[in-house]
């Protein structure tokens, strides 16, 4: 299990205290493209097409990052541990 694959782990236990940089991090694992052009929130696009757009604000709230992993379920990948 990599790093990513156990932070997404603590992501569905707990969706509370997390940064932008711990998304990004999972985001890279599961091939999830992410930008910030310039504004206070990030979008992450999956390969599938679907998206999520993240206030980039410290810590995350938690709805935000249950739609990530979410995001990440969708992708079907999460599952192929």
């Amino acid at each position: 299990m990599t790093k990513a694959d156990k932070r997404l782990a603590a992501m569905r236990t707990n969706p509370r205290d997390w940064r932008i940089e711990d998304l990004e991090t999972v985001a890279r694992r599961y091939g999830v493209t992410w930008d910030q052009p310039g504004t206070s929130h990030v979008t992450f696009r999956g390969p599938n097409g679907n998206k999520l757009t993240v206030p980039a604000h410290k810590p995350i709230k938690p709805v935000y990052v249950a739609g990530f992993v979410a995001l990440i379920d969708s992708l079907g990948a999460a599952d192929d541990d």
